[in-house]
């Protein structure tokens, strides 16, 4: 007596490797949510791009002494500070900004007073002064050595359209030396 065996299939033979069964198509509900996912990810790039693009145009702006970020930028509401910038000789030199209110003037020195009550005087050149006068809301960048902070620019901030206090103004002339 025999016993009946199974067909073998070429599948089926020891130790092959099955091949696998062919995925179902998509359907076509699902190729919609694909698509449709798809096109958030595009506009939503596209309008990460372009806020990127918008934002870098108004923060790029030069703030009196070159600062980046001028009105609408990332310091344009500061009222005093210190920042590190290139001497231009491959060293570093440490600045002050500050906009405030002259409280005291004469050709060689500005006292100014911010509305957070802080106060400093600065050393200027008789050009600097020009122009200026006691109760002028003015941003002062500076140098300092020791106690003594030297002014390289002094702008006006009532002379250009959104200038005053905290808002370094972007069209008023710096004067310098």
């Amino acid at each position: 007596m025999t016993t009946p065996q199974a067909p073998s299939t070429p599948d089926q033979t020891w130790g092959a490797t099955p091949t696998p069964a062919p995925k179902p198509a998509w359907s076509p509900g699902r190729k919609i949510a694909a698509g449709a996912v798809a096109a958030v990810i595009v506009a939503g790039g596209g309008a990460a791009v372009w806020a990127a693009s918008s934002s870098a145009a108004t923060d790029t702006q030069a703030a009196p002494g070159g600062m980046p970020g001028g009105p609408g930028g990332g310091l344009g509401s500061a009222l005093h500070g210190e920042y590190v910038a290139s001497d231009g000789n491959g060293g570093y030199v440490t600045k002050i900004m500050q906009t405030g209110e002259v409280t005291e003037l004469s050709a060689t020195s500005l006292t100014a007073k911010s509305d957070d009550g802080f106060s400093k005087t600065y050393t200027i050149t008789p050009a600097q002064a020009t122009g200026l006068a006691t109760g002028d809301t003015v941003t002062v960048v500076a140098t300092e050595s020791g106690s003594t902070a030297t002014a390289t620019s002094v702008t006006d901030g009532e002379s250009a359209p959104g200038g005053g206090q905290g808002a370094p103004p972007s069209g008023a002339p710096a004067r310098t030396g």
